[in-house]
């Protein structure tokens, strides 16, 4: 069965009768502030509800809740029991969702990962890559359990001809941290965005050089506009076939790479230097080569909140890029244990090999790493903006349009109602990633650090704890709780551990 990507931008319109509850007594503040994402209607008109199973993550069952006085429900307040809702079939499958997350880790990260692994040497890199690994994982669970809470709150309070909304970081932190969370949410994911876009536009203009002998900044605009193209005007179909397309020959070429290295002398075990003090400049491009965070309100739109599915989707989808990263690891620091000295990037050395066909394999899926991550941070960060601009698109007046000129300009007119939006956040995600790409040197290195070390752990890392944190201090009594809240001050510390020492690493190498 042909699985379809809907993605933040794929219509969601009812399908089948739902019944609405009446307005229950919320606990949460009555007010969402959360514009709806609609989708490119002449794309598809399919609907995406979410399930009625709920799955606990950590322990805790935030559907229903014995409390003091009776059931609580945290979609609703306090009822005994909930009014049944109908629901729709969901839209996507597991396996769209995992090429889309396997597409969004594997990127421009893996590039640089041999260059700051190396000086911590195979062991010591290898078991923190799965300490991040891990710390990902949960982290992505609980951004899941939040955004799936606020989707069926909001499911009850929709009307019968209500689009269904793919709720976005910044709603999320909004709806349970307040004003300032959706603040920090907000100016955090912009920050990240951008420095994530200027590193993959950065490095696609590197990679093309050596393929096509052009400017770097033509080749950047060119590989970038191609996917923003893509996505703003080929719709989901287009965007979904080419991405799985990307995606599978990214992992074949990956495969064919490391089987080739290794029988062709790329590998000498385990052995080598191993200095642990060195780890913590790795953990930042970790971070940044296994985060895929941005498209969980994605994929819970997709697979309809169906915990079980979504899962089923993070584990899988996670696990094939971490055991790809250990593998490209340990063959790029054990061929440059064979050549110490001469290359300082070991990804250099798979360039310069004499082994037939492998340089060429190389770029080529350089080329594809960055091409799937790219699709991924466009998808999520021009839906951000989408989100955005639909209070001020929405608002404008109609245009008026002479009965002259109505037969000529309708088509067009009716082409930019359904495109603009898309194509004016698309714009604004572009046009500033490729003029810092274009003017700022060696950006693909600085960005790397800066969204691994800073933005993702404070968007990814120390978000979702205190998201969760607070919908359970509002929703739930403290006996259900005690035995999640160890987990969250658990992940939450490791994050700030991160923020800390990526700051002092900062500050001690510009004063050096």
């Amino acid at each position: 069965m042909e699985s379809q990507l809907i993605t933040f931008y794929s219509s969601l319109q009812p399908r089948a009768q739902t019944k609405i509850p009446s307005e229950p007594h919320h606990t949460w503040p009555r007010t969402v502030h959360h514009r709806r994402i609609r989708a490119v209607a002449s794309i598809s008109h399919s609907t995406c509800f979410f399930q009625q199973d709920h799955i606990p993550i950590l322990g805790w069952d935030t559907t229903h809740v014995k409390s003091k006085n009776g059931t609580v429900d945290l979609m609703g307040g306090d009822e005994e029991e909930p009014e049944e809702v109908e629901l729709s079939k969901r839209k996507g499958t597991v396996s769209s969702a995992v090429a889309l997350i396997i597409g969004t880790s594997i990127g421009s990260g893996i590039l640089a990962l041999p260059k700051k692994a190396s000086p911590a040497g195979l062991v010591p890199s290898s078991i923190s890559m799965i300490v991040c690994w891990a710390f990902l994982v949960i982290e992505a669970l609980l951004l899941v359990e939040v955004n799936v809470n606020l989707m069926r709150r909001r499911m009850r309070r929709k009307e019968p001809d209500e689009e269904l909304d793919v709720i976005s970081i910044r709603t999320m932190a909004k709806e349970t941290l307040g004003e300032w969370g959706g603040t920090f949410a907000t100016l955090t994911y912009v920050f990240l965005g951008y420095t994530s876009m200027v590193a993959y536009c950065s490095k696609s203009g590197e990679i093309l050089f050596h393929l096509i002998n052009l400017p770097e900044p033509l080749l950047n605009f060119l590989f970038t506009l191609v996917f923003a193209t893509l996505i703003s005007v080929g719709g989901t179909l287009a965007t979904d076939r080419v991405n799985q397309w990307l995606t599978t020959s990214m992992i074949g070429l990956l495969l064919a790479i490391e089987v080739l290295a290794m029988v062709l002398g790329g590998w000498s075990g385990f052995g080598g230097s191993a200095d642990w003090g060195r780890v913590p400049s790795t953990i930042p491009v970790m971070i940044f080569s296994l985060v895929y965070h941005d498209i969980m309100p994605v994929i819970c739109a997709l697979l309809g909140g169906d915990l079980k599915s979504i899962k089923s989707s993070i584990l899988i989808g996670s696990v094939i890029p971490l055991l790809a990263l250990l593998v490209w690891d340990a063959i790029t620091l054990s061929l440059s244990s064979h050549y110490s000295g001469s290359v300082s990037d070991p990804v250099d050395l798979l360039l310069r090999v004499r082994w037939d066909g492998v340089p060429f394999m190389v770029e080529a899926f350089s080329l594809l790493a960055v091409g799937t991550s790219l699709i991924g941070t466009l998808l999520g960060f021009s839906e951000f903006f989408k989100e955005q601009l639909k209070n001020y698109v929405m608002s404008e007046a109609p245009l008026k349009w002479s009965s002259k000129h109505a037969i000529e300009l309708s088509g067009l007119r009716n082409w930019w109602g359904r495109k603009r939006i898309g194509l004016m956040s698309m714009v604004m995600v572009v046009a500033p990633s490729l003029l810092v790409s274009i003017t700022v040197p060696d950006a693909f290195s600085a960005a790397t650090d800066i969204a691994g070390g800073y933005c993702m752990t404070m968007l990814y890392g120390i978000l979702p704890p205190a998201m969760a944190w607070a919908m359970q201090r509002r929703e739930l009594n403290e006996e259900a709780i005690s035995s999640s809240r160890p987990a969250l001050v658990g992940v939450g510390l490791f994050a700030c551990g991160i923020v800390m020492e990526q700051f002092l690493q900062d500050i001690l190498s510009y004063y050096r």
